[in-house]
């Protein structure tokens, strides 16, 4: 026979169960697999591709390294090459990168990783997976859901956007579990082998060995298997393998498929686990910014000693939570919280990293001043908010004005109260009270006032102040020095950092000096009249309903933008499932709109629109037979929208917020398009992707046509600038963002739009998410490609850092400082870091045609690197040629 069995389990980490009590179950599972293939020396098995599952178990019995390293290299045990079983579309392409090298990296401590890069269960796949793992040096990659119709044989040629393409092995029939059943029944061993071989003959053909993958969730070994397999003929093997044996056609000879694997064709793809739970996908996307984009690049350009444990552990966190039962959000509540923990962990250490490095620049800037960073790769002009003491103007380290706009003033009385005056000298500590310092006291009129600032070097002694009181004392004022926040237009260098501070001296250069490299239309600054805002570059009408009209100096216009619909979900976490009959609110029964500020850097509105939405689905509906209508019982809902435009910004930004007190329900912000569109655009994971209106089907689960776009989606002339990942879809001339879905089964055993479970039946009520919900984006309307959206979304998403000095007062501000800087049409840095004593760069060409990077800063030498960082050749990085969709990792020094 040719049947070749590879005994494997797929283990979910955290799922239905929170990690820890998984764990427990792993812990005997890996015990039995460790004695089972000890005591029987034909014995092979595959551990799912994550180093996870060896981790987690020798945590506990750290005693058994040395077994399972021995299995490892004998080659009858596979482990990794992936650290964790990933969601490739709810995470950065920079956490898949950092997911491959951390799992292969371990791997390789305890005899080397399996060389395929196996992806058994993620829901669809990424575009630029095969260049990634070449990248990496896997030339393999083996995968179930996703694969379209086109796809008839066990093999094709996955190929990436720059044409890189790696043999794919599809695991058809049953996916990972396709021979789960061929030994369950000893006396009909014969009879499920001819079926076997009959079934995946017609994908292997007539010569080929045919694969059996014998396992599936959480599946341990089966005593006796060697015997089993060899009564049949057939051979065991692990997956790695029986693929690397293979003597097939090459790569290049191979049926091909491109880009990303979305299909319905061939398996559930569950696209609702992209818009469920969205805190989480926002928080996954705050801290992989965080660690990504400001603590690593600022700790390697501007940092000491490189912090590496401290983002080492933030590494592992993102990681960890980037599991394809974790981000996704499609586990128990427990399991949920714990993953939102984790990810707000990782924030933290990156927060962390990013302060120690600011503080050490801030050093350098006195008190009283701002330090301002700059976290892109490229010369930036634009608007940062600041608080700042006093009245005075701001200037920068030239002395030249800086345009500024006061937008709100702190209050300078924080405490005016009849009390015994002794009670309120407990309150001081030190020289800090109410969390500013002392910096004078004064005693008269039966009144203790004091006065307190952020800063102060004056001397203060509370015994003196106890010593001036008397009994005519009765009243306490604390009088705060005059702060107010200031949005300032500053220029900051690539990756670096400028210093301000207010000053009473005469500018010695014209204000306009400041906004050098800023276009005169930006810099006519924000222009706010009567529910319109104008830049120059973009204007901004708010209509009585509270919908936008939006139109870009090129004059395309965007007539309706930002309604809010309301519709029913009885699905579950991995499927939106609109009940039988729905009903849709989308017009407001009230609109306020009130002006905030009104430039010329700033100009911003508040839109208040209140709605009736339905409560939740019929009360008579059941797990089993989901409610058929939205219930009669509905709930006032207040939706706010800050509407804000500022100097240089070709985009308006949005922040909804909203209290969720409705269940079963999903909300949408919809943007119409200005002109028809037959596919949108959406960038995710180093590419951009074109999508149709439509999904391919054949499965069964219902293909909707809503797709993920991590930082932006355009479509018909109007793109969205996204902080998180977000689910879209094109619908009735309009694009459609997912702001919340509201369900409350993990999975529904009935589910209108996919036929079969997905998972237990089990409640979440967290999933509803209830309470208070904030969202922002933004709106840019463009003519002709996309090819202007990812600057503008690059600034959206990456604001300029400002930090308060901490110098001396009498410190001069220090001129500003450039850092790296990486321009070139099309080219896009997505890490920065430092490893074995250079700077490694990764950019991406996010372009369709070849391109050129130019790399400029404080090196010498400039070599190329793979994605593990295993050095290359020597590269002249002023002038570095990029394919179109290349992904190139540079080593500087």
């Amino acid at each position: 026979m040719r049947v070749v069995v590879v005994p494997h389990t797929h283990w979910d980490r955290e799922w239905y169960e929170p990690f820890q009590r998984f764990r427990l179950r792993l812990v005997a599972l890996m015990d039995e697999v460790l004695d089972t293939m000890e005591r029987e020396p034909a014995y092979h098995f595959t551990l799912d591709g994550q180093l996870a599952c060896v981790d987690d178990y020798l945590e506990v019995r750290p005693e058994a390294r040395d077994r399972i390293a021995a299995l490892v290299r004998e080659g009858r045990l596979a482990i990794g090459p992936w650290q964790i079983l990933l969601d490739e579309f709810l995470c950065s392409g920079e956490n898949i990168v950092r997911n491959l090298e951390l799992g292969m990296s371990r791997a390789d401590k305890l005899g080397g990783a399996m060389p395929v890069g196996y992806l058994p269960d993620m829901f669809g796949h990424t575009a630029q997976m095969p260049q990634i793992l070449r990248l990496a040096g896997l030339t393999h990659a083996c995968v179930y859901r996703g694969v379209p119709s086109s796809v008839v044989t066990d093999a094709f040629a996955w190929v990436a956007p720059d044409g890189t393409a790696v043999r794919t092995q599809y695991l058809p029939a049953g996916g990972y579990g396709n021979g789960a059943h061929l030994f369950e029944a000893p006396g009909q061993l014969e009879a499920r082998a001819e079926e076997f071989v009959a079934t995946m003959t017609r994908w292997q053909g007539e010569t080929a060995p045919l694969l059996a993958m014998y396992g599936t969730d959480h599946s341990a070994p089966v005593a006796g298997l060697p015997e089993m397999v060899a009564s049949l003929g057939a051979r065991m093997d692990t997956l790695s393998g029986y693929i690397t044996s293979l003597d097939g056609p090459a790569v290049e000879q191979l049926p091909r498929v491109e880009g990303e694997l979305r299909s319905h064709a061939r398996a559930n793809i569950l696209p609702g686990v992209i818009s469920v739970r969205a805190h989480v996908k926002q928080a996954m996307g705050r801290a992989e910014r965080m660690v990504e984009r400001y603590a690593e690049p600022l700790a390697a350009l501007w940092g000491e000693a490189w912090p590496g444990r401290f983002l080492d552990m933030a590494w592992w966190r993102l990681v960890d939570a980037s599991g394809h039962d974790s981000v996704t959000g499609c586990g128990v509540d427990d399991t949920a919280q714990q993953v939102a923990a984790r990810i707000a962990e990782a924030e933290h250490l990156g927060q962390a990293v990013r302060d120690m490095v600011t503080a050490r620049l801030a050093a350098a800037v006195p008190s009283g001043g701002i330090l301002v960073v700059n976290p892109s790769p490229f010369d930036r002009s634009g608007v940062v908010l600041v608080e700042v003491a006093g009245s005075d103007p701001l200037v920068d380290a030239s002395g030249a004005r800086v345009p500024s706009q006061t937008l709100e003033y702190a209050p300078t009385l924080l405490l005016d109260e009849e009390m015994d005056p002794r009670v309120a000298l407990t309150f001081v500590h030190g020289t800090e009270l109410y969390g500013q310092h002392v910096t004078g006291w004064s005693v008269a009129e039966g009144v203790l006032t004091f006065t307190v600032a952020r800063e102060s070097s004056a001397p203060f002694d509370v015994s003196e102040v106890a010593a001036a009181l008397t009994d005519d004392v009765t009243r306490v004022r604390i009088v705060a020095e005059p702060r107010r926040t200031v949005a300032a237009l500053v220029n900051t260098p690539a990756l670096g950092h400028t210093s301000l501070a207010p000053s009473t001296a005469p500018s010695t250069a014209q204000a306009t000096s400041a906004a050098e490299g800023v276009s005169s239309r930006a810099w006519e600054g924000v222009r706010a009249g009567e529910r319109v805002l104008d830049n120059g570059l973009l204007k901004v009408e708010i209509a009585a309903d509270g919908t936008l009209t939006l139109t870009g100096a090129d004059g395309v216009a965007v007539i309706g933008a930002g309604r809010i619909v309301d519709g029913g979900d009885v699905g579950d976490t991995y499927n939106y499932a609109p009940p039988a009959t729905d009903r849709l609110v989308s017009d407001p029964d009230e609109v306020e709109i009130t002006p905030v500020c009104t430039g010329p850097l700033v100009a911003a509105a508040d839109v208040r629109r209140v709605y009736r939405w339905p409560a939740d689905a019929q009360v008579e509906g059941t797990p089993e037979l989901p409610a058929a209508a939205r219930s009669d019982g509905t709930e006032e809902i207040v939706v706010g929208t800050r509407v804000e435009l500022r100097a240089g910004e070709p985009f308006v930004r949005l922040r909804v917020e909203f209290d969720n007190r409705c269940s079963d329900h999903r909300v949408r912000l919809h943007v119409p398009m200005p002109v028809p569109a037959t596919s949108s655009f959406a960038e995710g994971q180093f590419a951009v992707v074109e999508r149709g209106l439509t999904s391919e089907a054949g499965c069964g689960e219902s293909p909707l046509p809503t797709f993920p776009a991590s930082s932006w989606v355009s479509a018909g002339g109007v793109a969205a600038l996204l902080e998180h990942v977000t689910e879209y879809e094109l619908v009735d001339g309009e694009l459609a963002l997912t702001l919340l879905r509201s369900v409350g089964y993990l999975s529904r055993n009935r589910n209108a739009l996919r036929p079969e479970p997905a998972g237990p039946q089990l409640p979440t009520p967290a999933a509803q998410s209830r309470g208070l919900r904030t969202v922002s984006m933004a709106l840019m309307p463009h003519s002709g490609s996309w090819a202007a959206v990812p600057p503008a979304a690059e600034v959206f998403r990456h604001d300029l850092l400002a930090v308060p000095g901490a110098g001396e007062p009498s410190l001069p501000l220090p001129p500003a400082a450039a850092g790296l800087s990486v321009t070139g049409e099309g080219v896009v840095m997505t890490s920065l870091r430092e490893r074995d004593g250079w700077r490694e760069l990764r950019v991406v060409a996010m372009s369709d045609v070849d391109t050129v990077a130019t790399i400029e800063g404080a090196f010498t030498e400039a070599r190329s690197a793979d994605l593990r960082g295993r050095p290359g050749d020597p590269v002249d990085a002023s002038r570095l040629p990029l394919r179109a969709w290349e992904i190139a990792t540079i080593q500087l020094r």
